[in-house]
């Protein structure tokens, strides 16, 4: 099985392999495209990588690691230097607003220093349910779930799954 098959699989997968590494490249590079010159037009090199997308307006500055397992829904914001590490699905649904800097994480890391020299890495699905409001500058890790109509205060590390309706200010 290929690292990205493990990595798609929900495995330990190997974050250094070549073929993630060319695959990580064709994401920067389809995002740099989008960032140099924004327009309706370059937002195509972006889009084409997702999985599935609706209607979203992406402002400049937008980064994904694969673009392949990001899943948005209709009526989607994305401010201005957003970032999104989609080794794992993040999933965002209807009337999301996503403020600048706004970073999701699906990947991780072992806490062994050893594992990490060679690349391991393993990631959790993120799911951002309809009608959030993510402030400027959260960051959302790995595995994380959030509830319809939820609020993340800006500048917020959520580290915890966030309840349907909840403002979570940590």
């Amino acid at each position: 099985m290929t690292e990205f098959e493990k990595m798609l699989n929900g495995e330990n997968f190997n974050g250094i392999d070549t073929d993630l590494r060319l695959r990580r490249e064709a994401a920067r590079l389809a995002c740099a495209k989008f960032n140099a010159h924004p327009s309706k037009g370059n937002l195509r090199h972006v889009t084409r990588l997702f999985s599935e997308f609706g209607s979203v307006v992406i402002e400049p500055g937008f980064q994904c690691d694969y673009g392949s397992q990001i899943h948005i829904g209709e009526r989607v914001y994305i401010n201005f230097q957003c970032v999104f590490l989609d080794s794992a699905a993040i999933h965002i649904g209807n009337d999301v607003l996503i403020g600048p800097g706004a970073h999701l994480y699906t990947v991780d890391h072992p806490r062994e220093a050893d594992l990490r020299a060679v690349g391991h890495c393993f990631a959790r699905p993120i799911h951002i349910g309809n009608n959030v409001w993510i402030g400027g500058g959260a960051k959302i890790l790995p595995g994380i779930s959030i509830g319809d109509n939820a609020i993340i205060a800006a500048n917020a590390i959520v580290t915890r799954n966030v309840e349907t309706n909840e403002r979570y200010f940590k």
